[in-house]
């Protein structure tokens, strides 16, 4: 299987985080998100589109993005990159062979 990607494609410095929930002191919680790891990656953009969501326009573009294989990576966490903020969708080794993690993102609100 040919994967469309080379190790010259990650050029992006991108931060991997996780959602932490501390108590606040008031009987609720904050969540905040802490760094899991700095990584070399691509992202690809695959689509946008933009529509209504509380009263005004909102924008969301679809992209994956390409990195070595980690398998602490989930869909829960999110990935920055700069001022853009990209919540991860999945997780997925597309060749079933611990090389590459291909990580479908989506970035909200532009």
């Amino acid at each position: 299987m040919t994967l469309p990607i080379t190790i010259g494609d990650l050029r992006h410095r991108v931060v991997i985080e996780r959602a932490v929930r501390t108590d606040d002191g008031a009987g609720g919680a904050t969540s905040i998100w802490q760094p899991v790891a700095d990584v070399y990656a691509a992202i690809w953009t695959r689509g946008s589109d933009e529509g209504f969501a509380l009263d005004r326009v909102a924008g969301r573009a679809t992209h994956d993005v390409w990195m070595r294989f980690r398998a602490d990576v989930t869909p829960d966490m999110r990935i920055t990159f700069g001022t853009r903020v990209f919540d991860i969708r999945g997780a997925i080794d597309p060749d079933d062979r611990g090389r590459w993690l291909r990580c479908p993102v989506e970035e909200r609100d532009l």
